[in-house]
């Protein structure tokens, strides 16, 4: 199953030191892959990534992934304004 990844701040940072593509990089998952399955994948913590965002919409870590969605990940310590706008809570 074809998806595209999105990384954002040091996320980016800590994909590209393991040469994993971060920008619009096109992955192949297995079929009933979960958000969080991709974040483990990818040799990240699911506490490093507050928000996830799939094609478009804030969605829970263990949502399932599916044909062509397109996944962005945001780190904790996203900006106010920006958290405010993308649907994220403020705390």
């Amino acid at each position: 199953m074809h998806i595209i990844l999105n990384a954002f701040s040091f996320l980016r940072e800590k994909l590209k030191q393991q040469g994993i593509p971060y920008l619009n990089a096109p992955w192949v998952v297995e079929d009933k892959t979960r958000i969080v399955d991709l974040i483990d994948s990818l040799g990240l913590e699911p506490k490093e990534v507050e928000a996830v965002f799939l094609n478009n919409t804030v969605v829970p870590k263990e949502t399932e992934l599916h044909e062509n969605d397109r996944v962005a990940l945001l780190p904790p310590g996203t900006p106010g304004s920006f958290r405010l706008l993308s649907g994220l809570k403020g705390d």
